[in-house]
């Protein structure tokens, strides 16, 4: 089941970076949770699916492209990613930004997302794994 979890997690998280946000609302419960309450920017606060949603309509507005570089950690019931994202800005302005995804999945569906800045941190809190 672990590899499952994987292999969904990168599925979603390639077709959000596709800008193909449909798909990967497949992969979504339909009560998500997605926690951004240890971001460093605009976005700070904890957001349901149709909040992020909103969130990802924003965010594909504002980038002219997406480059994006993961590496998937196995954890369980948990998929620990570490990404970094490279941005261009519709004004030309490039940008690096680096953190760490916890996501959870149950029944093949993913509930729950928390950023988080380090990829130890995630490990952590994604807790021993069985």
């Amino acid at each position: 089941m672990p590899q499952e979890n994987v292999e969904i997690a990168r599925r979603a998280y390639e077709a959000w970076h596709r800008g193909d946000v449909d798909a990967a609302y497949e992969d979504f419960a339909p009560d998500l949770e997605l926690d951004l309450s240890r971001a460093v920017g605009t976005d700070r606060g904890v957001y349901s699916l149709n909040q992020m949603r909103r969130l990802a309509e924003e965010f594909w507005e504002a980038w002219e492209t997406v480059q994006v570089g993961a590496e998937y950690i196995d954890a369980g019931d948990h998929v620990v990613i570490s990404f970094t994202n490279r941005l261009r800005g519709r004004d030309g302005i490039e940008v690096q930004a680096r953190g760490t995804w916890l996501g959870t999945i149950r029944d093949g569906l993913i509930v729950r997302i928390c950023l988080y800045q380090e990829v130890q941190e995630a490990l952590e809190a994604a807790g021993p794994r069985e």
